[in-house]
């Protein structure tokens, strides 16, 4: 679940509930609103849409790149596409503002007061203490989101035609669905972000509630080694075997919203690591409920739902010693 929550974060410097909201406040009209100097800047964009989305592993599983092109011949992709079904039906991802009302009916409930996707007030900083202490201190508001993905699927990668354009793109002829699609609603966060000395010890510290908490709706896995034929869902050609997930919700255990306490870090080059980043995450113990599960295809009928109570993490900083909570490390390889 953590995933998507750091997706949320990352759109919302993209993202606006309110298209006619831009603004970008100088310091004499910061100083006005907040009491001190600085920049403050109103990001506003109603919706992003994104047709196809790639990520490209070059040398695949152990293969060998070409010299040139710094391809292998075995390279593939992961690819988010259209999925033919509502608002994803030729988009791969759509993400706008979560216009949701609230628990009592409240409009606007997970929107910003500005009705800005996302509110910046920027500092920056000499630090304390001498050496080189300085940095900009980015604090971030973030209106609730409506994100929906479409299929998503691994397939052969394209090549390039830079004589006409940069995309790449894949083989439609080598291409096997995994996930048909889902969408996740957030509400409103806060995050700090500080870029230099960052004296609050990592790059981004996420420290908020989410109100309403995180849902995952629609989610759907793919099995297509059972498809058979056209995979239409005909005489003789059997569509790819699904299991299917109505509703996810998370929050905090015995709660209705979802605490947020992460850190993210870059780390740079040591000895043999080339760098990673890392994700430190205390947020506490969660309940989850897991509505309406479809085994074989959506429109089979439901075992029921799963629900999970008070679940809590543990990483160990050292042997024998147990922390609440969760690290991440992502890296290339």
């Amino acid at each position: 679940m953590k995933k998507f929550t750091k997706l949320a974060l990352v759109s919302s410097l993209a993202i606006s509930a309110n298209a006619m909201a831009m603004q970008a406040m100088d310091d004499a009209s910061l100083g006005a609103t907040t009491g001190q100097d600085g920049l403050s800047i109103g990001i506003g964009i109603s919706k992003i849409e994104i047709e196809k989305l790639f990520i490209h592993d070059n040398d695949g599983l152990g293969g060998t790149k070409d010299a040139t092109t710094g391809i292998a011949p075995n390279a593939a992709a992961i690819v988010i596409k259209g999925n033919g079904t509502g608002v994803t039906a030729t988009k791969g991802i759509v993400i706008g503002a979560n216009y949701d009302n609230g628990p009592a009916g409240e409009a606007g409930f997970y929107l910003l007061p500005t009705r800005n996707l996302a509110d910046l007030v920027i500092d920056s900083d000499k630090g304390a203490g001498g050496g080189n202490t300085a940095y900009i201190n980015i604090a971030a508001q973030v209106s609730g989101l409506d994100i929906n993905i479409g299929e998503i699927g691994v397939t052969g990668s394209g090549t390039n035609t830079p004589a006409t354009n940069i995309r790449r793109g894949g083989d439609d002829a080598n291409y096997n669905a995994i996930l048909s699609g889902l969408s996740v609603k957030t509400g409103k966060m806060t995050a700090n972000i500080q870029l230099g000395a960052a004296p609050q010890g990592a790059m981004i510290k996420l420290n908020t509630t989410m109100v309403g908490g995180l849902e995952i709706k629609n989610l759907g896995i793919l099995d297509n080694s059972t498809k058979t034929g056209t995979g239409d869902g005909t005489v003789g050609n059997r569509k790819a075997g699904e299991i299917f997930v109505e509703s996810i919700k998370v929050a905090d255990a015995g709660t209705k919203d979802l605490t947020l306490n992460q850190s993210i870090s870059v780390i740079g080059e040591e000895d043999t690591s080339k760098g990673y980043v890392r994700i430190i995450s205390t947020s506490g113990a969660h309940d989850n409920y897991v509505k309406g599960i479809h085994l074989g295809s959506k429109t089979a009928a439901s075992i029921g739902d799963v629900e999970v109570q008070g679940m809590q993490t543990y990483f160990s900083p050292s042997a024998g010693v147990y922390t609440p909570g969760a690290i991440i490390t992502i890296r290339g390889h």
